[in-house]
């Protein structure tokens, strides 16, 4: 056990729990939970430390899983993979390409651990496609009073719709077992184009691709978009074009977008003027590569997020209108928006629960302070019944969270049988689902 002060990536939370606890068994786990239960501790499991809202924010005790980590088990038939639930992302898919395994559909981030991924949500894009927590088929998680309970198919299997997203609020989740895909790669084609002709065929390219997602640099007219193709895993890798994108996106994500932020959070009369350079820097790329290297990017640059998911159909009405606000405040924003889509899932508490889900994603500088614009952006999303992303920034609460989500009440009732005594909860858990 270690004392230490603990921050979030994007630098929006901060905390000095009482208790560092790294176990590395779920017996280890089950012991720290049933005496933080039996002390009248709080206790909180922390990931990578990727969520911006304060959802891993441990008011007494927290649990670093990061021991809890690897491939438990492999079930080749049915390409089904256990693993710690302190694994990363990018380790995961590593872990899997030996066995001819990928994940099926990935966000823009691998930094995350899976079960903070899951928990909070994490979708990619993709409109045929789920986020990461539709591929889980099972987990075990670690309840208030220290029991170590399962949940699939065979075991509490009411449990498995709330589990999947559960925020943090049931357990500690210690073990996830992902339904994976056989290995493939990706085709990946990044251009700017006008951001008129990519509004008007936005459902089109959406249907039409595999995965699709467009960046709009605010103050100027034009969008990055990003096209993904699925190939067979035996697909030849452009080298070439490998490389040179991994340089290309390094300068242009990265060195220029960093160097960009900075003078414009210092002036930010020069943003439009910078944004315009930015865009003309991007240029047009194509490459091949396994798909977890097309899905995923380094993001050296800080920043913080506030992220929407809304109807799909309304996807267009509600980024225009973000558009107009930022026009008529006369904001200097410098990080672009992105919106992407994914399909429907049964998922209690996920963002897309019962519809095809489009999203939002607006970002900040890491200097900059992000209340008005997100404040803003946040009052638009409401009016389309947008949903928060539980791992971004948002003002959301349990009162007028529940009519966003049909199966609210359950989860609830989940929390109750699994943590009446709130062992795992936190001001962020208490605000956004009561008390």
């Amino acid at each position: 056990m270690t004392q230490r002060s603990w921050a979030n990536w994007g630098r929006s939370q901060s905390a000095r729990p009482a208790q560092v606890i790294r176990p590395g068994t779920a017996e280890e786990v089950s012991k720290a939970v049933i005496g933080a239960t039996a002390a009248g501790h709080r206790l909180k499991a922390v990931g990578s430390s990727h969520s911006f809202s304060g959802i891993a924010v441990a008011p007494d005790i927290q649990l670093d899983l990061s021991h809890l980590s690897g491939i438990i088990s492999v079930d080749t038939h049915r390409r089904r993979v256990k693993v710690g639930g302190g694994t990363r992302l990018w380790a995961l898919s590593r872990l899997l390409a030996p066995y001819g395994l990928a994940l099926e559909n990935m966000g823009d981030i691998d930094r995350q651990t899976i079960s903070g991924a899951i928990s909070t949500g994490t979708h990619g894009t993709g409109a045929s496609f789920g986020g990461l927590a539709t591929q889980v088929v099972g987990l075990t998680l670690v309840a208030a009073n220290g029991q170590v309970v399962e949940i699939d198919d065979q075991h509490n299997q009411w449990l498995l719709p709330a589990a999947r997203v559960g925020i943090g609020a049931l357990g500690v989740i210690v073990d996830v077992t992902l339904q994976c895909v056989p290995s493939f790669a990706i085709r990946a084609v990044e251009k700017v184009e006008p951001l008129h002709d990519v509004l008007d065929t936005f459902d089109q390219r959406m249907k039409q691709a595999d995965h699709f997602e467009f960046f709009w640099f605010p103050h100027t007219d034009v969008v990055l978009t990003k096209t993904n193709t699925r190939l067979a895993a035996d697909t030849a890798a452009r080298s070439e074009g490998r490389f040179r994108h991994r340089v290309e996106q390094e300068l242009v994500e990265n060195c220029i977008l960093g160097t960009v932020c900075a003078l414009g959070s210092a002036v930010p009369a020069t943003v439009p003027a910078l944004n315009r350079t930015i865009t003309r820097c991007a240029g047009e790329r194509e490459h091949i590569q396994r798909s977890d290297r097309v899905f995923t990017s380094p993001r050296r640059v800080r920043f913080r997020e506030m992220e929407y998911a809304i109807p799909y159909e309304l996807a267009i009405n509600a980024f225009e209108e973000v558009r107009r606000v930022i026009s008529e405040r006369g904001w200097r924003i410098g990080f672009p928006i992105e919106v992407r889509a994914t399909a429907a899932d049964d998922n209690w508490l996920s963002m897309a629960y019962g519809r095809p889900t489009a999203y939002v994603a607006v970002h900040r500088y890491v200097r900059d302070d992000p209340a008005e614009y997100f404040g803003a952006v946040e009052q638009i999303m409401r009016r389309y019944d947008g949903r928060p992303h539980w791992g971004k920034m948002h003002n959301r609460t349990a009162r007028d969270l529940r009519d966003s989500y049909p199966r609210f009440d359950d989860f609830l009732a989940a929390r109750d049988h699994l943590d009446p005594q709130r062992v795992f909860a936190n001001d962020y858990l208490r605000s956004v689902l009561g008390d």
